[in-house]
């Protein structure tokens, strides 16, 4: 059988493919922003993930404001409201499309069949808390933490310190019997039944193999990126290289994704076989640290070569440029960065 050429792809080709997977190469909407544009932001990036900082406004806002610039900022939360979008953990915890909820069920039956540890104890503590508190949400509506909550005495400093009712409420969010949206007053998360929150034509999808989850996952990842080598489109959605080797093997071989060489690049690179290479990007935009294209780091490099790390965690003696550094792309490269949180 005759082997197929591998197409080469130079450096500047592929900069410009991935900031057109990512929604930057169309302009900005001049007219009124809603959820169709949303959804098409979301199309592309997957999820959106997020984060408790509030330095500008909530992370999450800042991927819609680079892609679509000033737009409502009830967007997200309005979205969540009616069904639209749920959370979970993808890349991180995200706003992900209803739509796209049975493409994660193969992590929650993972999560329920290794339960953790606190799960184990409290359950041996108490039998039976953890359906009480879903018994309650079903029969008084969506709760948050502190309405199950069961502390006696301060937190003991620790943001993992949590006691029996946020356990129990944690417990069933991963598993997938609540799900959850924020409440836009504390940033806290509001837990409902799955059943209750998700319209039904999601909910109803048939539940795939997980290899067939992986597998739309990392295909989610390929609209994301463009082009990516396995461990980026891999990571993009927090799976294991090691572990999707050979479904990106299958993938090939099903002609969702197509090999390609890339100058510059060691690393054998997969193309989105519907991706688009503009001519040029016209681009100027403050990107949250939490962005989806900032989320693989090393893929960032590679791609841009620029160099970028978020320096919260870092101790003020040891950051090299700030508290909240947002990178600026100009064009197709990332030209300068700047901390908001300066004085």
């Amino acid at each position: 059988m005759a082997v197929s050429k591998i197409e080469q792809l130079s450096a500047p080709t592929v900069r410009r493919m991935a900031l057109a997977a990512q929604g930057f190469a169309e302009a900005r909407p001049t007219g009124r922003i809603d959820r169709r544009h949303l959804k098409r932001v979301l199309d592309r990036v997957g999820m959106i993930q997020i984060d408790s900082v509030n330095v500008l406004v909530r992370s999450q806002e800042l991927p819609l404001f680079a892609r679509l610039g000033p737009h409502p900022r009830t967007l997200i939360p309005d979205a969540a409201e009616v069904g639209q979008l749920f959370e979970y953990w993808g890349h991180a915890a995200c706003h992900i499309p209803s739509e796209h909820h049975h493409l994660y069920r193969w992590k929650m039956a993972r999560s329920a069949d290794k339960i953790w540890r606190d799960v184990r104890e409290l359950e041996r503590r108490r039998p039976g808390f953890i359906d009480e508190i879903e018994d309650r949400i079903r029969s008084e509506g969506p709760l948050v933490t502190g309405d199950v909550s069961q502390r006696v005495g301060p937190k003991q400093g620790s943001w993992w310190d949590w006691d029996d009712g946020k356990l129990a409420l944690e417990h069933l969010f991963v598993i997938g019997r609540v799900t959850a949206r924020r409440r836009t007053s504390d940033f806290a998360r509001i837990y409902d039944l799955t059943e209750r929150h998700l319209p039904a034509e999601h909910l109803g999808r048939s539940t795939p193999s997980e290899a067939d989850g992986r597998k739309g996952l990392l295909l989610q990842a390929a609209t994301a990126m463009g082009v990516a080598t396995a461990r980026d489109l891999a990571r993009y959605n927090v799976q294991v290289p090691t572990q999707v080797k050979g479904l990106i093997g299958e993938l090939v071989e099903d002609g969702l994704l197509t090999p390609v060489k890339v100058e510059g690049w060691t690393e054998q690179a997969y193309m989105d076989p519907n991706a688009t290479t503009p001519r040029r990007i016209l681009a100027a935009a403050f990107l949250s640290p939490f962005d989806s294209v900032c989320w693989e780091r090393a893929w960032l490099e590679q791609v841009f070569g620029f160099h970028y790390r978020i320096e919260i965690y870092v101790p003020k003696p040891k950051r090299i440029y700030g508290y909240y550094v947002l990178p600026f792309l100009m064009g197709d490269r990332f030209v300068g960065r700047a901390d908001f949180k300066a004085d």
